[in-house]
């Protein structure tokens, strides 16, 4: 019996479960290279449940120290390895203490949204 078929296009992105395992699995491998990783988390879209078609993967990290400054840092983690683009916050632990302490803003979103998949 013939079958019709549709011409129309279908995208599939990664979902919430696997984005968090792949950022998991990433860390881990960061962890090998970037010793001073202490925490990684998922934030945003991802993490409230929102991703959708096109979305990025919102990651934060928290190492224990850089010598580099704040713009510098993400540039030397490799994330060409995840599934879709990411957008990637590195804190030093100071930094982030500091940061929590003051709340509002960012922070605030931060520590309401981030799932730490490491740390």
């Amino acid at each position: 019996m013939p079958v019709k078929s549709s011409g129309s296009t279908v995208f599939v992105w990664p979902d919430a479960a696997m984005m968090r395992a792949a950022a998991r699995t990433w860390a881990v491998a960061q962890r090998e290279l970037h010793p001073e990783l202490v925490r990684l988390g998922v934030f945003g879209s991802y993490a409230r449940g929102e991703a959708g078609v096109g979305s990025d993967l919102d990651l934060v990290a928290v190492v224990s120290a850089s010598d580099e400054p704040f713009m510098r840092r993400a540039a030397r983690r490799d994330v060409t390895t995840l599934p879709v683009p990411v957008d990637l916050l590195v804190y030093t632990a100071a930094e982030w203490a500091a940061m929590q302490a003051r709340g509002g803003g960012l922070a605030g979103t931060l520590a309401l949204e981030t799932e730490w998949v490491v740390g």
